[in-house]
Formats: C-alpha cells, structure tokens, sequence
C-alpha cells in the first residue's frame, strides 16, 4: 500500500485523483484548506511551512508519491495566484524531496496548464522571475499590466515556470537519481470550480467560451485517471516529461509548433 501526498484535494481534479487512489487501496494525505487532513494555506510562508511538516509527521519521512495540485486562477488577484500556484507547489516539492527520495520508487506529478502555451504575450522575464523567486520583479510586472488581466499572466507565468523547474530538476541526481520519477501533466478546460469562477467573470467569462476544445470540455475525473496511470509503475521511464491533456486546444493553436527539430 503507497502513501501519496495531494495538495488541492478537497475539490476538483485533486479530489477525483484522492478518490481514485482511495479506491485503488492507497492512503491518501489531503492538503487544502479545509476537509483534508493537513489543513493549510499555501499562500503564505508560515502556512507552506506547516504543510510540509505536517505531510512529513503523518508520512513519517516516507512517500511514494506526490500530487502538488492546489491552485487558483482568474478571476483571483495576481498575487494570490502567485503564492498558490508557483511558490505553494514550490515549498511541497523541495519539502518533500527527501521523503520521497526514501521511498526508493517514488513518483511525482506536478499539476500544470495548457496556459503555459497558449497564454497570449506571456513575458518571459516574468517566468524568469518566478524561476529566480524574485518577489519584487513579479509583483512589479503585475502591477504594471494591471488588473483585471494580470491575473491572467500571473496564472500563466506561474505554471510555465512550476513546469519549467520541474524539467530542470527532473533529471538531476536530487531526482532522478534519488529514484524519483517527476512529471507534469497540463490540463485544458475541465469543469473545476476553477474554471467556473473564470467562467462566471464579467471579464474572463467570454475569454474562457472562446478556446477552441475540438473534444469538448474535460471532467475532473478524466485528468484524475492520467495522473493515477503516471503515479503508477507503467510510468517509471518517463522524467520530466510535460503531458498535454486538454481536449486538443494546444493542437488546434500551436499545430506546427511541437514538435521542433534539433538543430546543433
């Protein structure tokens, strides 16, 4: 039996995946805000600290794996949805590392978004900013796009970067080596309180009607199965890989873009 550690897991795509591990035998520790068994607020320091202590108490220094899926998007504040999204699945990932890295066989699979390509004028020294945790130039950035759309780039911006340092770190001895398997799955449109939220702003609701999903909109249970298949054993050769499971809206805009060739 696999203990595994997901944050967000009191609704969504994090509580579909608790269901699914819960029914197929394994022990699941909730992070959230309420209704999960470490209860904490990622948004801020003291809160990140003291979900990463807790999830090692009740793991007792050992995880098989780890589902850093807590997040917020538009119509929330920019800010906000910098601390949660990057810094929030930031402090689980480097906090739990060494829990992970005792379970010999662990597997880890980080919660993204097809909005790391499909966010239009994406800065890069944003991304840049996230990578390099420069609070200052983030919150410069923002404030200078200004509401309400700076969420939307804070949104965008925090998971490149999340994605980014996940591939960076994926194939490095802390990881890889250590035996852990680190990956990113990137969902589309899935019928979250998420995405209601953006769905019922005066500002993002007509945005979000607008992508082009050739499948039609996803279920929180559809990412759910993938991220359960890439916790599994079937999944061990893949690091640092970027799963798109979006229903198509990354193919429909970016056809051509990937995959590029590889020019020396």
């Amino acid at each position: 039996m696999r203990t595994i550690a997901v944050s967000g897991s009191a609704s969504g795509i994090g509580a579909a995946t608790r269901q699914m591990l819960e029914q197929a035998g394994d022990t699941v520790i909730g992070i959230d805000l309420a209704n999960a068994e470490v209860i904490a607020d990622l948004s801020s320091a003291e809160g990140r600290a003291a979900a990463v202590a807790e999830t090692l108490e009740r793991c007792d220094g050992r995880l098989d794996g780890l589902v850093p899926g807590a997040g917020v998007g538009p119509p929330v504040p920019a800010g906000l949805i910098a601390e949660v999204n990057y810094f929030g699945s930031l402090a689980l990932l480097e906090g739990l590392r060494p829990a992970l890295a005792a379970a010999g066989e662990a597997q880890v699979v980080q919660i993204g978004s097809n909005s790391t390509t499909l966010t239009p004028n994406l800065p890069d020294e944003l991304v840049a900013a996230f990578l390099s945790e420069d609070r200052d130039t983030i919150t410069a950035i923002l404030d200078q796009a200004g509401p309400p759309f700076n969420s939307s780039l804070s949104y965008g911006a925090s998971k490149t970067a999340i994605t980014r340092w996940c591939r960076r770190n994926a194939i490095t001895d802390d990881w890889a080596g250590q035996g852990i398997r680190l990956n990113v799955i990137a969902p589309g449109a899935v019928q979250t309180p998420l995405l209601k939220g953006g769905d019922d702003d005066p500002d993002f609701g007509p945005l979000t009607a607008q992508l082009p999903i050739p499948t039609g909109r996803g279920t929180p249970e559809q990412i759910a199965s993938w991220i359960t298949f890439m916790l599994s054993p079937a999944s061990r050769f893949a690091c640092g890989s970027v799963v798109f499971v979006d229903g198509g809206s990354d193919a429909v805009i970016r056809t051509d873009d990937w995959p590029r060739t590889f020019t020396f």
